[in-house]
């Protein structure tokens, strides 16, 4: 019996070959494609043997595109196919979100299929809209993420280093609530995930490098002084701590 069939991974691959696999398995799946391209961790050549491949293709008008998992000799492919009108639409509900988890695959991946240029506009466009950045937040989205973040402070505060379950709960919530702010203050992509920490990097190396260590001090050592410091830093930047006054008005009813 392999290592594939016992459920281990598959052996490490080169960017070429991985593109390969990529090609064949648009080509079994979906042979009407028009364009195809390889992004992630295996189109920069950073995959590992436990990497799954990220593969966008792009379909015909008039067909159904979707999000696609599946598994090929071993290895897991999760595929995001969209039609060439389509794609568009998918674009903007990523920079929405604020993470452009699509824009990214387009933006920074290896085409693998393109004979009419659909691809290579795409790419092209994708590349625009992330130079362009994510949309500001609104007022209301404001005063939320502050008041999210101040009352996550303030239980990590209160929380005992004995609450192991409850400290940990509360660094993640600060941890995310902080990237969501510092990204927006600073007019940069979010990211949640391996890619959380990724964006929040390169958006400010130094606070988000506080941030981070701030989080891995409760988790290895149930000290929260760093992240309820680094925390406090990102709120001082979007307009300070919000308790008392805070107000969220409710959509009508049903």
């Amino acid at each position: 019996m392999d290592a594939r069939t016992q459920g281990q991974p598959p052996e490490s691959r080169s960017v070429a070959e991985l593109a390969d696999e990529a090609r064949l398995l648009v080509a079994e799946r979906y042979p009407q494609a028009v364009g195809a391209l390889l992004g992630g961790s295996a189109a920069q050549g950073r995959a590992t043997a436990g990497s799954d491949l990220d593969v966008a293709v792009l379909l015909p008008d008039g067909e159904a595109g979707g999000r696609e998992v599946v598994r090929r000799d071993g290895r897991l492919a999760e595929l995001f196919v969209h039609t060439v009108s389509d794609v568009s639409a998918a674009f903007e509900r990523d920079r929405a979100q604020r993470r452009g988890t699509i824009l990214f695959l387009y933006a920074q991946g290896l085409p693998l299929l393109d004979p009419g240029g659909h691809v290579s506009h795409v790419c092209e466009r994708a590349r625009e809209v992330l130079a362009a950045g994510p949309p500001p937040l609104a007022p209301e989205e404001w005063e939320r993420g502050r008041y999210l973040l101040t009352c996550f402070l303030d239980d990590l505060a209160d929380a005992s280093p004995a609450a192991r379950y409850e400290q940990l709960a509360l660094a993640d919530a600060v941890l995310r609530e902080a990237a969501h702010l510092l990204t927006a203050h600073l007019g940069t992509w979010n990211g949640i995930g391996r890619w959380l920490p990724r964006r929040l990097l390169g958006a400010d190396p130094v606070l988000g490098e506080a941030l981070l260590a701030g989080h891995r001090a409760v988790a290895e050592q149930a000290d929260s002084v760093r992240l309820l410091e680094a925390g406090a830093e990102v709120l001082g930047l979007c307009g300070g701590p919000l308790r008392e006054g805070y107000v969220q008005h409710w959509g009508p009813s049903a």
